[in-house]
């Protein structure tokens, strides 16, 4: 059998290649410590697994249920809008239920772009922003995130042609790979390019609850004409360490929200109404386990940039998300360190060249070990010697 040229055209997949060579390292029986992965440590909090259970129990939920998601499940999206953001969301137009929030993002340029449409992604950006474009040709055209800029794209460094031609924006913060934090400064900002030049904006809210030193990170929604331009993707992955239940939602602009529900009326028969009931109770249910869990993150963060400083590593401390972006020595590329971390000190990390050109020169590493583990990397690292 062929594969499709679209199947083709997809990029390799950046998080298997890491996975692998972690596995191979460990099959060898080496104690690898790996600060590669974005994958939450901590267990779904207990009370939200009992409501799985009890809902999975009930044949009620046995059936198909409505292909664009229970109407509970959708106001209860609306509820913690109005409870975190003030931002109020109408649950019947301006909420769409999501297989995870990847889903969303990949099938976005499918029912809101035409082939050769163009797209605005930050560089470096979350791997799979690319599969979309390559999926459905649509062209990309990249916005580099500097720390001179912190890690925000500058919108003045886009050609007047780039923006004209270009249909849709994504953003995300708190950032991915480099753990920035946009400002509603920088949002009004967005806004306006988007109204200017009749662009869409999909925000990616993935890490949304996650930010350090009593900073709550902004919504893109929470600026005034954000829905008029665009939409916000947020998943239960992070927030609640649900990240293999695959729930997430799209919400804001009412049209863009209409074409993703008709695309997954096609795609999808509905998510399981007991995960989608379980979601409910994540979201309207105690917010204590949320706040320990960010707690847990900034002690580690703490731990890590406070023992790259103690070994000479100039590193600077990321704002959210659950994700540093290390800069690697001097005389070493992104991809010659990580292979370094991982061949000599049995560390693991990803290699920022992987989330794109404007990458080269870091390495992304998670806050995914507890800080006992991040002192133990730490230390096989200073015995490189490469920062004395």
């Amino acid at each position: 059998m062929k594969l499709s040229q679209r199947m083709k055209k997809l990029p390799p997949q950046f998080f298997a290649t890491l996975v692998r060579n972690v596995n191979l390292a460990k099959a060898e029986g080496r104690d690898i410590i790996n600060l590669g992965q974005g994958n939450p440590d901590q267990p779904t909090p207990p009370h939200i697994v009992a409501k799985l259970q009890e809902s999975a129990a009930s044949p009620k939920n046995h059936g198909y249920g409505p292909f664009t998601g229970l109407d509970t499940f959708k106001a209860a999206v609306a509820t913690f809008y109005q409870r975190e953001y003030n931002v109020t969301l109408d649950p019947t137009s301006e909420v769409a239920i999501l297989f995870g929030s990847k889903t969303g993002l990949v099938e976005l340029p499918l029912c809101l772009m035409d082939p050769g449409d163009a797209m605005l992604l930050p560089d470096p950006g979350y791997p799979d922003y690319l599969s979309g474009p390559a999926l459905f040709d649509t062209e990309i055209i990249s916005m580099p995130l500097e720390e001179k800029n912190d890690f925000l794209p500058d919108y003045t460094r886009l050609s007047e042609a780039d923006k004209k031609r270009a249909e849709w924006l994504y953003l995300n913060y708190p950032n991915n790979p480099t753990g920035a934090i946009a400002t509603p400064a920088f949002f009004a900002e967005t806004v306006a390019l988007a109204k200017k030049h009749t662009i869409g904006v999909l925000h990616d809210f993935a890490y949304g609850a996650i930010g350090f030193d009593g900073v709550k990170p902004p919504s893109f929604l929470e600026t005034p004409g954000a829905k008029e331009v665009g939409i916000e993707l947020y998943t239960l992955s992070k927030t609640y360490n649900m990240a293999g239940w695959r729930v997430g939602f799209a919400v804001g602009n009412a049209t863009a929200i209409e074409a993703i529900n008709l695309v997954q009326d096609h795609l999808f028969v509905s998510l399981f109404p007991a995960i989608q009931e379980a979601a409910i109770e994540a979201l309207l249910g105690d917010q204590q386990n949320v706040t320990d869990l960010v707690a847990r993150y900034e002690k580690r963060r703490n731990a890590l940039i406070s023992g790259c400083q103690a070994i000479g590593w100039d590193v600077v401390a990321p704002q959210g998300s659950f994700f540093a972006w290390l800069p690697v020595p001097n005389g070493y590329t992104s991809t010659d360190f990580t292979a370094l971390l991982l061949n000599e000190a049995d560390v693991a990390v990803a290699d920022g060249s992987g989330f794109g050109t404007y990458g080269e020169g870091y390495i992304r590493v998670g806050l995914l070990i507890d800080e006992k583990r991040i002192a133990e990397a730490l230390t096989r690292i200073a015995a490189l010697h490469l920062f004395d």
